[in-house]
């Protein structure tokens, strides 16, 4: 473990000790203690590991943070035991997160349909670490909306978690826009679980940060859950952007599709690392990934790896990668139909991010989201 690492795990010991007496008695005093322990055998995760090496963590580890919250010590023992089903040992980050987790608890009642968007809405602060930790318990038959939005306008650092249980019969549709400073730092875990027959919709849109990386594991824990996990990263400067997902199929004849498209610029690096599981049991499961990578620069790089891991013969699953230019033969059709270059090139670049887009369903996101593309791209369509 590096020195750097020690030193930091000495800043956020003196913190953590601050932050648990702040809290005083609760449920979640033991799993803060056991993650924080994580933590310090953990370090900061670095690029000798299989899952970081596209990733370096190094410059969140040199910033001495300043921790914001005073605990959440109105967390009950049933939502403590929901807490504890978070896989914190994945990094020293999901540590972290637990550790000083600012937990927010929603149940949405059986059978009940939420009108309303259910909205989150994190900013960080210069210098601050935040740690926002959402659990979601969708009971069997309901059906809502969730928004998960990041817009800190200074280099902090987010370090978020969510949890989602998809009941029997429901179904769940999450939003989740990252448009942090271009100089902040963002580091996000999603875990969902669906149930039989539960339904979860999943767009997220990645534009800001510095560093950012966004973690999603989908679990079907029974027949007939269906599942959609598309994403867009648009990177521009020297922005580094991190997908890693896991949807296990571990129960028959499920569904899932996962599209995820990233629109690259200047000397801006995107990883994918998608992982498909399709366990001994799964028959009749239905599998599709798709990650598309357009650079608009050659000093622009995508290191992408969709994986297939089969154990069942009777399933429907296929995967691929793709990344390229513009089309030149698409790009000609627009010229010869009288288009500038630059109108053209702005054109299909913002069509091709606009498949993702055009999934979400709340006009007001999509709108801001269509103006930030096109703001991007310096262009008026």
């Amino acid at each position: 473990m590096s020195s750097v690492s020690t030193e930091k795990e000495t800043h956020f010991s003196a913190a953590f000790r601050e932050f648990v007496e702040a809290e005083g008695p609760s449920p979640m005093h033991k799993l803060r203690v056991d993650a924080f322990d994580a933590f310090k055998q953990l370090g900061f995760p670095h690029p000798k590991l299989e899952d970081w090496k596209y990733t370096n963590s190094a410059a969140i580890a040199k910033v001495d943070w300043k921790v914001i919250g005073e605990g959440t010590s109105t967390v009950s023992q049933e939502e403590a035991d929901k807490l504890s089903g978070f896989n914190y040992r994945r990094s020293g980050f999901t540590a972290l997160n637990l550790a000083f987790g600012d937990v927010a608890f929603v149940r949405i009642p059986k059978d009940e349909s939420v009108e309303e968007p259910i909205e989150f809405d994190f900013g960080g602060e210069d210098g601050v670490a935040i740690f926002p930790h959402i659990v979601i318990v969708a009971e069997p038959g309901s059906k809502a909306t969730v928004i998960e939005k990041y817009g800190s306008t200074a280099p902090g650092l987010t370090n978020a978690a969510v949890q989602i249980f998809v009941g029997e019969n429901a179904n769940i549709t999450h939003y989740r826009v990252q448009k942090d400073s271009a100089d902040a730092f963002h580091i996000s875990t999603t875990e969902v679980t669906i149930g039989r027959d539960g339904r979860y919709d999943s767009t997220s849109v990645n534009l800001g940060g510095a560093l950012s990386r966004h973690e999603i594991d989908v679990r079907f824990t029974a027949e007939g859950g269906e599942a959609w996990i598309d994403g867009l990263y648009m990177l521009s400067g020297s922005q580094h952007s991190d997908t890693h997902s896991v949807i296990d199929h571990t129960v028959p004849n499920c569904t899932s599709h996962q599209n995820y498209k990233g629109v690259l610029n200047d000397k801006s690096r995107g990883v994918f690392n998608g992982k498909v599981f399709v366990r001994e049991n799964a028959h009749g499961t239905d599998a599709q990934q798709s990650n598309k990578n357009l650079l608009l620069s050659n000093d622009a790089r995508v290191d992408t790896k969709p994986q297939l891991e089969i154990f069942n013969d009777d399933v429907k699953c296929s995967h691929g990668a793709t990344v390229g230019q513009l089309e030149d033969e698409e790009l000609f059709y627009l010229l010869t139909r009288g288009l500038p270059e630059t109108l053209a090139r702005n054109l299909l670049t913002y069509g091709f991010a606009e498949e993702i887009i055009s999934k979400i369903g709340i006009e007001s996101i999509k709108s801001e989201l269509d103006g930030m593309v096109l703001n991007r791209l310096n262009a008026k369509i």
